[in-house]
């Protein structure tokens, strides 16, 4: 047997406990019968001592100097080994037998009779309780190893049957692997800690079971996503490449193999970044005002508002909104956000920025008009490559929605959305309040 085992080490405590508990037993069995038998003998003497006693002084007072023949006769009552000695101040001597000697159990005590002090001891032997004690000892000693031996072989079956649990999920641990992570542990059916501890690994077993279906979509999804625009950029190559053609139609395949390019770059580094967001990678945060943020990514996309006619406009107002943010990450943030809106508005139509301020959290609401999103969809929106069905389907790898939402979570902020088919959407995005300062809506955007 492995001496490192929990099953060696359990025979051995077993074994420890059980030797120890019968060692301690048996002493208490011992000094327990000890006590007994001496307390019986000296009840028995002082019974004797007291009749004694009382026979002396009722006899003395009757016969007078033949008292010595009745004290005889009183003694032959003695069972064997017992002795009782008399001794008076005035020379009286009494001994019974003449050749008794003072061993075993003694009593002495003294009391006066006819202004005459007398000394008595009584003996009784021992050596009956002795031996039942030696006997007891013998038998106690002889069965120690017989002990030790039923506590072993005990122990290790108590330990064998003890962990037979915890090898069937050892065998069972060991057969799950990833191709068959739906399989689960074996719960034992008794209610102790290796059923909580079956529990709590079939729990992580679920979630990881979940994270590689996750992972194994992801890159699927990815893979499906990356292998088109790689196949549109090496059919424009090999066809631009299949026979000599005019300098304009090489440009024009440079150009649209450089935009294929650019939305591979763009979703690698969206891809990055959610994978250092999924384990766990910190930003740095600081002190930004959510009105500046706001103003600049406006900004950036008033030209590609304009060609389409669509009137976009920061919020403003006297007092900042201060949260806790990344500069980079806010803007990419508000990026996903308004390029979503101006993807789904109609031309000529209008995106409508709320900023908005409480007790304890600022809110950004983007608002528009498009066709909105419908009830099956809304709650998938969020979810990695998800793209809804009819009007809002585009030529998007479904990264935007997501990429925002990872955003926002690791600054601390929650986002939701809100949408009916053919009244538009809203998505608002609540941070926690820096400042800790109340004020009334600071803004509504010009439309």
């Amino acid at each position: 047997m492995n001496t490192r085992s929990i099953g060696f080490r359990l025979t051995v405590w077993y074994t420890l406990v059980l030797t120890s508990g019968f060692a301690l037993f048996g002493a208490l069995t011992w000094f327990a019968l000890r006590h007994e038998f001496i307390a019986e003998i000296d009840q028995q003497l002082e019974h004797r001592g007291n009749q004694f006693t009382a026979y002396f002084e009722i006899e003395s007072a009757e016969k007078g100097a033949g008292v010595r023949d009745e004290l005889n006769e009183f003694c032959q009552a003695l069972a064997p080994g017992n002795h009782i000695v008399l001794r008076g101040t005035g020379g009286f001597n009494f001994r019974c037998p003449e050749n008794a000697i003072a061993n075993g159990r003694l009593l002495r005590r003294q009391f006066e009779f006819r202004n005459e002090r007398f000394d008595l001891e009584l003996g009784a032997p021992t050596e009956s309780a002795a031996h039942t004690l030696d006997l007891l000892r013998l038998l106690l000693l002889g069965l120690s190893p017989v002990v030790i031996a039923i506590a072993c072989i005990g122990g290790a079956w108590l330990s064998r049957r003890a962990l037979k649990p915890v090898q069937a999920i050892t065998a069972a641990a060991l057969s799950i692997s990833i191709e068959n992570l739906s399989e689960r542990l074996p719960v034992p059916q008794t209610g102790d800690e290796l059923a909580a501890l079956t529990e709590v690994l079939n729990r992580m077993l679920s979630r990881l079971e979940s994270a590689v279906r996750t992972l194994s979509q992801f890159a699927g999804d990815a893979s499906h996503e990356l292998r088109t625009p790689l196949a549109v950029i090496r059919t424009t190559a090999e066809l631009a490449l299949r026979r000599p053609r005019q300098p304009e139609a090489y440009r024009e395949s440079l150009e649209q193999i450089t935009l294929e390019a650019q939305r591979m770059s763009q979703m690698v580094e969206d891809l990055l970044l959610l994978a250092r967001k999924d384990i766990g990678a910190q930003m740095p945060l600081s002190p930004l005002d959510l009105r500046e943020v706001l103003g600049e990514v406006c900004a950036e996309l008033s030209s590609l508002a304009e060609t389409r006619n669509i009137h976009l406009e920061a919020p403003i107002g006297k007092e900042g909104a201060i949260v806790s943010g990344n500069a980079s990450a806010l803007r990419r943030l508000f990026l996903a956000l308004l390029d979503n809106a101006l993807k789904y508005s109609p031309d000529g139509g209008a995106i409508v920025i709320t900023l908005e301020q409480n007790e304890s959290t600022v809110s950004v609401a983007i608002q528009d008009y498009g066709p909105g999103i419908s009830e099956a969809d809304l709650p998938h929106i969020f979810d990695r490559f998800y793209r809804a069905d009819g009007a809002r389907s585009t030529e998007g790898y479904g990264l935007g929605l997501s990429f925002a939402k990872n955003l926002a979570e690791a600054q601390g902020a929650q986002i939701e959305a809100h949408s009916g088919p053919g009244g538009g959407s809203v998505f608002r995005v609540a941070f926690p309040l820096r400042s800790g300062r109340a004020s009334g809506n600071l803004q509504l955007a010009s439309i």
